[in-house]
């Protein structure tokens, strides 16, 4: 029978693999794994020998990190899953979800930071330091699972920290990043411990005095309808969304309403939203990973898009693309910044962008200035042919 002690022990043995191991994965009929650099890694552990994980030792191994809490396991045999936050002794943290599969409980753990990172310490553009500085509205931060959105967050929130002598209410799921107060005073719920869902952690939180408030994630309309409702009131909410893209995250918002509600909901966005950022993790040249944003700042171009819609020349991509006096980029934008610095290569640059024929011929004009081979056709070495009615290139 594994013991709680030999959990701890585990745990500790699989995050000391390597230096930058992200998350522990514990899966029936697999090996224990990490991932390192968003790579996954088979972990061969001497002192506990296991080529094939069984159901039983990873249901044991669930069953310790649940540690007895009942709402915990109401909410594995209920929905299928279960978050939490788990501490080693000496001090690391990790968040934790336990989940069902075919009968068989398996667990992946993201290995969180000592301490909370600063704007400058993660080399986050410039608005960064704009969006700590709003006083109200509504800031998001998007993206897919396992792309530092919480991460980026918490440099904001440390920012606030530094300067402002605020109250911040934070709504987790669970709580990541502990934040020491410095000149703001925090107030760090989770969710499950100290409240049952975002909306009524969410409406509790308005009577509780604060300037800024973090939500872990916008998952529903009550949620967004009461986040609207406090950036109306003056507060700065801060959340996320699993979404990519300005465009997609206003259409997710909007798909929480009815359509005869989307005029009005429009309106709201519109004087509602600050910011919105999306966030990608890119493999880097050498090593580890690199962020890439796409920055929204709504501003009047932006404002008459989310009343109006997309359209043919009215884009927000145009808007970020044109948009460097507010800060705005584009992932291309930051993915040929990237490029130019030798951060990534070009098969990743063309692999992860939007705009593969944009970012194809910014990378064609980098390489032709270091005098290195292009892509691209030289026309002047071409000769036009008739052939038998037909045009055709010849050199």
């Amino acid at each position: 029978m594994i013991r709680e002690i030999d959990i701890s022990e585990l745990i500790g043995a699989l995050a000391r693999v390597h230096e930058r191991v992200s998350d522990i994965l514990i899966v029936a009929g697999r090996p224990f794994q990490v991932a390192v650099d968003g790579r996954l890694r088979s972990v061969n552990l001497p002192d506990w020998p296991v080529e094939r994980l069984t159901p039983l030792q990873t249901e044991t191994i669930a069953f310790n990190l649940l540690h007895r809490n009942p709402r915990l396991f109401e909410d594995l045999i209920r929905t299928g899953s279960a978050d939490l936050s788990y501490r080693l002794p000496d001090g690391t943290r990790f968040r934790v979800n336990i989940y069902s599969r075919q009968g068989n409980y398996n667990i992946v753990m993201r290995k969180l930071p000592a301490r909370v990172p600063s704007i400058a310490e993660l080399g986050l553009p410039q608005a960064f330091y704009r969006i700590a500085q709003e006083k109200s509205g509504i800031v998001l931060v998007t993206g897919a699972t396992g792309q530092g959105k919480t991460t980026s967050l918490a440099a904001i929130l440390n920012e606030i920290n530094e300067r402002e002598a605020v109250h911040v209410v934070t709504l987790e799921d669970p709580v990541e990043y502990v934040h020491t107060s410095k000149k703001a005073t925090f107030s760090q719920r989770e969710l499950g411990t100290d409240f049952d869902s975002f909306a009524s952690g969410l409406r509790a939180a308005l009577r509780q005095a604060p300037q800024v408030i973090l939500v872990g994630e916008i998952r529903d309309r009550e949620t967004m309808e009461i986040a609207l409702a406090a950036a109306e009131t003056g507060h700065l909410v801060l959340s996320t969304m699993h979404t990519v893209g300005a465009g997609n995250t206003i259409n997710r918002i909007l798909g929480f309403f009815t359509i005869e509600e989307e005029h009005q909901i429009r309106g709201r966005l519109a004087d509602c939203i600050r910011w919105i950022v999306g966030q990608r993790l890119l493999p880097k040249v050498g090593g580890g990973r690199v962020a890439i944003f796409d920055i929204l700042y709504n501003n009047i171009r932006a404002r008459e898009i989310i009343l109006r819609g997309e359209e043919e020349g009215k884009t927000f991509y145009d808007v970020m693309r044109q948009g460097s006096p507010y800060h705005m980029q584009t992932f291309d934008q930051h993915i040929i910044e990237l490029y130019r610095q030798g951060l990534i290569t070009e098969e990743t640059a063309l692999a992860y962008c939007i705009r593969r024929d944009l970012v194809g011929r910014e990378i064609d004009l980098i390489k032709a200035s270091r005098g290195e081979k292009t892509s691209e056709i030289e026309l002047e070495k071409l000769s036009l042919d008739l052939d038998e009615g037909n045009l055709r290139w010849k050199r």
